[in-house]
């Protein structure tokens, strides 16, 4: 196994909160399952702005940022049945990496944390 990306984050609470006010931002960060699964959440804007760090934090362990076609929905993060976030493999994220990094199998790794003010993401991706 080795490392073929590793991204970090950090987002200021307070800019998340007043965006997800607009509910057009949310459709165009968001997809449908974080959504849904913010409903069970009681700290909407820790869970938005963890989230956004988590997007941001794998675009730069892909290397690209936002480009080549990669949109915010694309990558999706979930919550397991004891919490663990992770992030969600799609077939457009498995193409992007397999063709970045001319690789086959890959894992993603994500850690997330927050405080009143801030939220960091930290993402590894790794051969399997």
């Amino acid at each position: 196994m080795r490392i073929l990306g590793i991204g970090i984050d950090i987002v200021e609470n307070k800019r998340i909160q007043n965006s997800i006010k607009n509910p057009l931002f949310k459709t165009r960060i968001y997809t449908s399952k974080e959504l849904k699964q913010s409903n069970t959440v009681k700290n909407k804007v820790a869970y938005f702005s963890k989230r956004f760090a988590a997007k941001e934090a794998f675009s730069k362990a892909l290397g690209t940022g936002f480009r080549m076609n990669l949109n915010f929905k694309d990558i999706e993060v979930i919550n397991d049945k004891i919490g663990k976030p992770y992030y969600v493999k799609n077939k457009k994220i498995t193409k992007i990496i397999q063709k970045n990094f001319k690789i086959k199998n890959f894992k993603c790794f994500l850690s997330i944390s927050d405080e009143k003010n801030y939220s960091t993401a930290f993402a590894i991706i790794q051969t399997s």
